[in-house]
């Protein structure tokens, strides 16, 4: 479990990991831009005890526990000032695309919500982002919860319904060039 001490490292690896996402990449095409929103996201999900990292930070995932919340009400105050700050015009834009995320997750049923989840580029190939979630699903599924997740990554699909999610949904990105799959999973049966 990755605590305040983690955060950078944390935030290093998703920002080398998302810089070219169809999704991020569009949103924040600058780098630093990136940096600092995964920062400040990361940060406020590190108030739960559900940021996890694997190999020395080669991989990393954040979590959101059942009735929790990605902000609290004042960083979410703050969103619009700081996108405006890191990406100036496009901000309406990529606020929008934050709404949509919002609005896709599940409201009658109980789930941990995979915020991100990543592996850095030098360490791609390997199976660690992967066997990082298959970890996280075990603790999770042993609390009989179920499991989210937005997939902004069409290519990462298929690797999610491996480890038992199903397509239950999707939003556009509001430029309408890419569609992300939203993802649920049932907790796993008792054995």
């Amino acid at each position: 479990m990755a605590t305040l001490e983690d955060l950078d490292a944390v935030t290093e690896t998703m920002t080398a990991a998302f810089a070219s996402d169809p999704l991020w990449g569009w949103a924040f095409p600058d780098t630093a831009a990136l940096r600092t929103w995964w920062r400040f996201s990361i940060a406020s999900a590190m108030r739960y005890p559900w940021v996890w990292v694997a190999d020395d930070y080669a991989a990393a995932s954040v979590w959101i526990p059942p009735g929790g919340v990605e902000l609290t009400e004042e960083e979410e105050a703050g969103v619009e000032d700081l996108l405006a700050d890191l990406i100036g015009a496009r901000a309406a834009e990529v606020l929008e695309l934050l709404e949509r995320f919002e609005a896709s997750h599940p409201a009658d049923a109980e789930h941990y919500y995979l915020s991100l989840l990543a592996t850095h580029p030098e360490h791609r190939g390997k199976g660690l982002g992967m066997a990082l979630l298959a970890e996280n699903l075990e603790l999770i599924d042993a609390q009989g919860a179920s499991a989210y997740l937005e997939s902004s990554n069409p290519g990462n699909d298929p690797r999610y319904e491996r480890r038992g999610f199903k397509r239950v949904g999707s939003f556009d990105r509001p430029d309408g060039g890419l569609t992300v799959s939203t993802m649920l999973r049932d907790p796993a049966p008792a054995s």
